[in-house]
């Protein structure tokens, strides 16, 4: 069987077979951002003469190897804005489209790594996969307004702009891979959910996206340009360098160092930043509200309506912050506890500290002051702006926007990730076989069944914009009154309102 071919705006594209699918890899959607674009907002990919090589990841952007060693097979380079897309052929069929915005804090990731095979989603759902890379760290989200004049105004946010020249890229080219462009499907973990919810907000991304999921991120992960300010000082000190022309003429190992200095001194001391206080100090990184490309807070813009016609899933793993305490000390007593806790909240409710542990572990009466802590952090960080982006999503779409818990339990490392952040992921992927995915699993069968659960109820909301199907009971829309929420588990069921205390003291401080 001939290798597949297909034709983009810039030139035509040779692809592979692998398992009955076709692959393109390493599609440039735009130009290499080096040199005179360093910094800058993406620009078009140049035209090539005869047919591309397509059967090769690009690199990854420049990072350090992440939690889940996050770089893909390519390495890394600036030179990093391509795609990749899985289809059943390309031809004429107008295919719904999931486009994937990878997860790893801003700092790392790929979108080839080989949980993101889109060879099921092809497969079972008959759906076109596209998957990407972004600039990351400080090419990605450094803010230099102030040093550069408005020529570097959205540089805050150059890594949504690389997403969002993607999406551009799919609505002008997926039909020749067998895609509708007028069908597409936004996804995204982690830093991948907090851009697709961010990208809501984002007058540039409208009408490229008709349906969004965002897993373990919402609309809760910006800066104002005041604190992103602060960062870009911390970052020009440590880089050793005083003006524009300093940071532009670095080389990427240089920053990367002074990203990796940012990132230590603010977990040292997180007040040394005003305004991130001490839940964002690993993410120095983050999209900037910069009035323009950003023009206001994700949530705000998402309640006035910026994103009214796009349906919605949003959810988070019942115990997301176990993976980020796995690696921490831990041994808190409950004198420490309260006091982290008073420092968190201050005045803002009512008994303090005293008041959220007790709420907690009226619900976890065996919960030790580690495990009350990381229900405390998962539910700060991510269930409640979950359900924030839902309850605003809801006011323009109530029949199309869904919410879900995903708590099954790692059987890895003792039991002590339980439902951590990222275990979702090769299940929404089916990808349970994949390297890495045993370290998250534990020992024992894969529960296939689930995954297939997962997977089909998203390549069902992206051909029709309802997740249900038959491997599923009833998913109904989320409400302000039941508030249903489909829980991904030993189980699969409907649980309603979950974690209600909580979410109601948490509601004194919106």
């Amino acid at each position: 069987m001939s290798e597949p071919l297909a034709s983009t705006t810039t030139g035509a594209v040779r692809g592979l077979r692998r398992d009955g699918i076709c692959q393109f890899r390493g599609i440039p959607f735009a130009a290499p951002p080096i040199g005179p674009r360093r910094f800058r907002p993406p620009q078009p990919p140049e035209p090539w003469c005869g047919t591309r090589d397509a059967t090769e990841f690009g690199p990854a952007a420049p990072q350090r190897p992440g939690l889940l060693n996050q770089i893909g097979p390519a390495g890394t380079s600036e030179d990093c804005l391509t795609l990749n897309v899985y289809t059943p052929a390309p031809d004429d069929a107008g295919r719904p489209v999931m486009v994937w915005i990878h997860g790893g804090g801003f700092v790392t990731g790929s979108g080839s790594l080989a949980w993101y095979d889109g060879t099921s989603f092809a497969r079972r759902g008959d759906v076109v996969v596209v998957t990407l890379n972004y600039r990351l760290g400080a090419l990605g989200f450094l803010h230099l307004a102030d040093l550069g004049g408005p020529e570097f105004g959205a540089s805050g946010v150059n890594g949504l702009a690389d997403q969002i020249a993607a999406l551009r890229w799919v609505r002008d080219n997926i039909a020749g891979f067998g895609g509708d462009p007028g069908r597409v499907t936004v996804f995204g973990e982690s830093a991948g959910g907090m851009s697709v919810a961010t990208l809501l907000a984002m007058p540039a991304a409208r009408g490229l996206f008709v349906r969004a999921i965002a897993q373990s991120g919402a609309a809760a992960n910006t800066f104002p340009p005041q604190v992103a300010a602060e960062v870009t000082g911390a970052f020009l000190a440590a880089l050793g360098v005083t003006d524009l022309e300093g940071v532009l003429t670095a080389p990427t190992e240089a920053l990367l160092e002074a990203q990796d200095n940012v990132v230590s001194r603010l977990m040292a001391d997180p007040g040394h930043v005003s305004g991130m206080g001490g839940l964002a100090l690993a993410m120095p990184f983050q999209p900037v509200v910069d009035g323009v490309a950003l023009p206001t807070e994700p949530l705000e813009a998402v309640r006035a309506g910026s994103a009214a016609e796009v349906g919605l899933i949003t959810g988070w793993t019942l115990d997301e912050w176990n993976l980020f305490h796995l690696m921490s000390p831990g041994g808190l007593d409950d004198p420490r506890l309260l006091a982290r806790l008073d420092r968190m909240v201050g005045d803002a409710v009512r008994g303090g500290g005293r008041t959220i542990a007790e709420t907690y572990r009226a619900a976890r009466p065996d919960a030790d002051a580690d495990e009350v802590w990381c229900a405390v952090l998962t539910d700060w960080i991510f269930r409640l702006p979950a359900l924030r982006l839902a309850e605003a999503q809801h006011r323009h779409q109530p029949a199309h926007t869904f919410v879900y818990r995903f708590s099954w339990r790692s059987r890895g490392f003792d039991g002590r990730l339980g439902a951590c952040h990222a275990l979702d992921v090769p299940f929404v992927w089916n990808t349970l076989d994949r390297p890495g995915t045993e370290l998250f699993l534990g020992e024992g069968p894969p529960p296939v069944a689930l995954a297939e659960a997962v997977h089909d109820a998203w390549w069902h909301f992206a051909r029709d914009g309802d997740p249900n199907h038959d491997r599923l009971p009833t998913w109904p829309a989320y409400d302000l009154v039941t508030r249903p929420t489909m829980d991904f588990g030993e189980r699969v069921e409907v649980v309603h309102d979950p974690g209600s205390a909580e979410r109601v003291l948490w509601g004194e401080l919106r």
